[in-house]
């Protein structure tokens, strides 16, 4: 008895623990899609490399490119191609940005940080 018991317990655990990981994406326990709204301010310059990059999208921008991963999965997400995100020109944005500490040559699926 005791023994089924502790494997039980053993065995919530692991789901325990199972769902916490998994629960944690790319962006933490947000979805890329809707990360992607705060990226809103973007979208223009998300679309044109000729555009200017307004101050409240490289601050935004600046909260992402701490985790590429997560900048990433936003720019690929079916959010941002459904508003119209080019992610080639999106991602030269943290450039654009003049960022310093930016993930230059972090490699988002086909494309590669500027």
């Amino acid at each position: 008895m005791a023994s089924s018991i502790k494997f039980l317990c053993i065995l919530g655990l692991i789901f325990l623990v199972g769902a916490v990981v998994d629960g944690a994406g790319e962006c933490g326990r947000s979805s890329p899609d809707n990360e992607a709204m705060k990226l809103a301010p973007c979208a223009g310059a998300a679309q044109d490399a000729n555009t200017a990059v307004p101050g409240g999208c490289c601050t935004q921008i600046k909260r992402f490119s701490q985790n590429p991963k997560c900048l990433c999965a936003i720019l690929l997400s079916d959010t941002a191609k459904a508003s119209g995100v080019d992610p080639e020109v999106a991602l030269t944005i943290p450039k654009r940005c003049n960022f310093a500490n930016r993930p230059v040559g972090y490699k988002c699926g086909p494309y590669t940080l500027p």
